[in-house]
């Protein structure tokens, strides 16, 4: 059984660093990391629902979206050999692996007429955390790095990242190509059914 009050807890402490913190990009990824992190650290709390993989593609299940889409909660889920095309988020991001193994290939901002230049590539295993953005590095390619079974990754944008207008690029020629990429569920989790928690409070 999930234990979902830990991620509300989670949805609540991100709530309230971006009251505070908000316009400042570094305090967000340096504060949302260490959110992060000790929420993957847990793997009790993510329901079945939105761990289920595809054969046909990886899947993007919206967990949670701020009231006023300052910040959104997705969980990725990848079977051995699937993988995104070349992308960028136009926005601030954070990926925490709590299942299996992730490889991240990073690229350079695309130059017209030329390919994609691969910059770097990492793994990023269970309990570690990632960071994106326009400021510090956009674009890159992830995949399930093992060869064993589903990967899971909970990711938080500082958008609605399912609503964004994001790029992939044409790793011959650098061309972009404009796509939204929604979600693939149309419910998400309810946090907010404490009445049990509140009825043996009483008791």
């Amino acid at each position: 059984m999930s234990d979902i009050a830990r991620f509300r807890g989670f949805v609540q402490e991100m709530t309230r660093l971006v009251e505070r913190r908000g316009n400042d990009e570094p305090a967000m990824l340096e504060g949302g990391e260490r959110l992060l992190r000790e929420l993957i650290t847990h793997d009790d709390w993510l329901p079945e629902a939105f761990a289920a993989p595809s054969r046909d593609v990886y899947r993007q299940y919206l967990l949670y979206c701020d009231p006023l889409e300052r910040f959104s909660v997705v969980s990725f889920v990848w079977l051995p050999g699937q993988k995104t095309p070349i992308h960028d988020h136009t926005v601030w991001g954070l990926v925490g692996v709590m299942r299996g193994e992730e490889l991240c290939e990073e690229y350079a901002d695309p130059a017209a007429g030329q390919a994609m230049h691969q910059t770097g590539a990492h793994r990023v295993r269970p309990g570690e955390v990632d960071r994106v953005s326009p400021r510090i590095g956009d674009i890159h390619v992830v995949s399930n790095a093992a060869h064993d079974g589903p990967a899971v990754s909970i990711h938080v944008y500082g958008a609605n990242i399912g609503a964004v207008r994001r790029h992939t690029f044409d790793a011959a020629s650098s061309a972009p190509r404009e796509f939204v990429s929604g979600y693939h569920n149309a419910l998400v989790p309810n946090l907010w059914d404490r009445s049990r928690e509140v009825t043996e409070t009483s008791a």
